[in-house]
């Protein structure tokens, strides 16, 4: 019988570096309420939402991506040779084909490794974060690179209050690789495709595009067709997540072998900071324990929403290298991916000045 080589496991594997990219602008709520029938005051206690970040002038999801895994690399320190794939994850790749992580490699200086997307909404950092662990400990590679970003204004309707007022742009990446002490717990992840339309486009591409060919007209009457924007269903997320993230946290804290106790950062997707005082409250974090607040000027941004959180956490010395944290992502799809995770070292090249 043939004996057919495997490649050499690795159990240990470590977030090793964070890289961070925020949009130039600043779009505050009073600018976000020029179009949208709200307050500054009522969004901001609905939502803990201050400020966003929207990108604007030469600024892509691509340029943002790879700026993001730019930092990361340089403040990582490893020679960008060793990185043996790049995860992007995102939902705001405007084409399906070609898809966006072997551009963004090739931008990074990287062109020819495994490179791909990996789509799953606001959960979508914890999956990559999960997939590269895996890739490592299986052998697959040595070092990978995974960065979360997302351009959520592209497809955003100004004047949709379920959606205008949270969605922001950015863009955070970690470089994953070997470590003495294992950094980066098993991951807990679903889904709950019953529920998938709580979080949707209004039209899908065909649709879209069938619309807009059936005008054939000036710009103006295809403007009429309407956007492919977002909608979504808060109530029905809200009771998704009110039944779901508990047991999420719960199972992700007992495979990490980590009792609550000895969790010291908590790093929630930043979807709303009200669920995210609850989801705290609920799973019997100490009050002291510092959370992640990255919201309040940055928004939602979806993929890019923990590693921007982790980043900003670390830059203002609010956590530290090193500390054990509990990070959960959840959003479309219905879905929701968690780990125990060892924190990076703080960014030599951080995405702000404190």
């Amino acid at each position: 019988m043939v004996s057919i080589a495997v490649n050499k496991s690795r159990q240990n594997v470590a977030m090793l570096g964070i890289g961070a990219y925020r949009p130039r602008r600043v779009v505050s709520n009073a600018e976000v309420c020029a179009r949208l029938d709200s307050t500054p005051e009522w969004i901001f206690e609905r939502t803990g939402i201050r400020n966003r970040r929207w990108i604007s002038g030469d600024e892509t999801l691509r340029s943002i991506s790879a700026a993001a895994g730019e930092r990361a690399l340089v403040n990582t320190g490893i020679d960008r040779s060793a990185i043996g794939a790049l995860i992007l994850c995102t939902s705001s790749w405007l084409k399906l084909t070609p898809h966006g992580a072997p551009t963004v490699a090739a931008d990074l200086g990287m062109n020819g490794i495994a490179a791909f997307d990996l789509t799953s909404g606001c959960g979508g950092f914890g999956y990559g974060l999960g997939v590269a662990a895996d890739l490592i400990r299986a052998g697959s590679a040595e070092y990978v690179l995974v960065i979360g970003a997302e351009t959520m204004t592209v497809g955003l309707d100004p004047t949709d209050r379920g959606t205008a007022m949270i969605f922001g742009d950015g863009a955070g990446a970690v470089v994953v690789g070997p470590s003495e002490e294992n950094g980066v717990s098993p991951t807990v992840w679903g889904s709950d495709g019953e529920n998938a339309e709580a979080i949707a486009q209004d039209v899908d591409f065909l649709e879209f595009m069938n619309k807009a060919q059936a005008l054939q007209g000036t710009d103006p009457e295809v403007e009429a067709v309407g956007r492919m924007s977002l909608r979504m269903e808060g109530p029905r997320v809200f009771r998704w997540a009110a039944v779901t993230l508990p047991r999420a946290l719960a199972s992700a804290l007992e495979v990490s072998g980590v009792s609550k106790d000895e969790i010291e950062v908590f790093v929630p997707h930043q979807a709303n900071a009200r669920i995210n005082e609850l989801m705290k409250k609920n799973l019997g974090l100490a009050e002291d324990i510092p959370m992640a607040n990255d919201i309040e000027n940055t928004g939602n941004t979806s993929a890019a929403s923990i590693p921007l959180a982790m980043e900003e956490m670390l830059v203002t010395g609010k956590a530290k290298g090193g500390q054990t944290a509990l990070l959960l992502g959840f959003g479309a799809g219905l879905s929701y991916a968690g780990q125990v995770v060892t924190l990076p070292p703080a960014p030599k090249e951080p995405s702000f000045d404190v």
